[in-house]
């Protein structure tokens, strides 16, 4: 078993499984929040006043803490070197941040180990050490580690957010902190271990010229000789990380398809837990949800037409601009009225206090979910 671990890929299975244990683990407290039964069960003292619960608990709660996980290397340096120096090494090796910089690895082989059991085309990936410590900019890390990292923390964390609000009121402070702290550590390794392990990454020279290369990166997608390689284009990039995708078979893709329902299912829980309908469990509250989400769909597909049909405006706008073409001024016009439509929407939901501003807050949550979950669908269809 041993030699299954350290020599070949036993130590990747059991990075993503780690991983896949956090996820199911924070979803299911999640969905037992919503649903209200964890709050039910809580209640019971047939469950609350348990002790061999209480105590099984409070030691996965101290292995969570990472004590327990640490034994092992503190007995393997203790025998080698003594336990003096052993907990010495231990002691520096937190003030070195090791603990961050180990769990960002977590992420990193877990991703790129599951990509490739579902899609194939294993390649290796350059680490881009040189002889000199140099500084990466911003756009390199998001490059690198966007799908990776960011995104699955950006995940968690709005699960986090949503277990905070609607687990913790009947939920004790310290309990709630340690069923949620390790998840919280993982998410802030996985934003902010490039950052910390980036040399000069917080100096305000680097931080500005690593703004502007990040708008360059952004507004460069019209394909002109510097927009080919993704480090200079993000339509580049975004096109480059799909390329394994569209090589994958039918398993592969409905595998994807099926792991991002998750995003729409999130979203049915929060909906419920609005004000004017705490007391209304019905389906089609679930499928007036999607009216907001269809609308920017929507509004997309008109900006699109816009852009390339030609619509009649008035002879004196365009002698004011001759360069301006038809289908510019009516898409600005669209989309000032787009705005102000939002904005009179919004004003009027505030001011008849048919949602308050958690309830808005829920909405975003709500809606970022599902814009993420329809774009992971649209991707992996053929």
């Amino acid at each position: 078993m041993l030699s299954f671990y350290f020599t070949t890929v036993g130590f990747y299975c059991c990075s993503m499984l780690t991983v896949f244990a956090v996820y199911l683990y924070l979803y299911g407290r999640v969905y037992l929040a919503l649903s209200g039964l964890e709050k039910e069960l809580l209640n019971n003292p047939a469950i609350y006043d348990t002790k061999a619960l209480q105590a099984a608990l409070a030691s996965q709660s101290m292995v969570q803490m990472g004590f327990l996980m640490a034994l092992p290397m503190i007995m393997v340096i203790g025998t080698e070197n003594g336990f003096h120096n052993a907990l010495f090494d231990f002691v520096v090796m937190q003030l070195q941040l090791a603990p961050v910089f180990f769990t960002f690895q977590l992420g990193t082989k877990a991703h790129y180990y599951c990509k490739t059991l579902l899609h194939g085309g294993a390649k290796y990936m350059g680490t881009g050490r040189g002889f000199v410590v140099v500084h990466a900019k911003f756009v390199e890390n998001y490059r690198m580690y966007s799908y990776s990292h960011f995104f699955k923390a950006f995940e968690l964390m709005i699960l986090l957010l949503a277990y905070h609000m609607f687990g913790n009121p009947y939920m004790g402070a310290v309990t709630h902190f340690l069923v949620t702290f390790s998840i919280w550590f993982m998410v802030g390794s996985w934003l902010f271990a490039p950052f910390i392990f980036n040399p000069s990454g917080f100096e305000w020279h680097s931080i500005m010229d690593d703004w502007k290369d990040w708008k360059k990166w952004i507004y460069d997608y019209d394909f002109g000789e510097l927009a080919i390689r993704p480090e200079n284009s993000w339509v580049s990039w975004w096109e480059e990380e799909q390329e394994q995708i569209k090589h994958s078979g039918k398993l592969s893709r409905f595998i994807e398809i099926v792991s991002a329902l998750r995003f729409f299912v999130f979203p049915y829980g929060l909906v419920y837990q609005l004000t004017p309908f705490e007391n209304n469990h019905s389906v089609w509250v679930c499928v007036c949800s999607w009216l907001p989400s269809l609308v920017v769909i929507l509004t997309m597909i008109v900006e699109k037409l816009l852009k390339i049909i030609p619509v009649p405006v008035p002879k004196s706008w365009r002698n004011a601009d001759p360069d301006r073409t038809n289908s510019q001024v009516c898409f600005r016009i669209a989309k000032v009225a787009m705005f102000l439509t939002i904005m009179a929407i919004f004003i009027y939901i505030l001011f008849f206090r048919l949602l308050t501003l958690n309830d808005i807050y829920v909405c975003t949550l709500a809606f970022i979910s599902n814009g993420w979950g329809m774009l992971l669908t649209f991707t992996v269809m053929p």
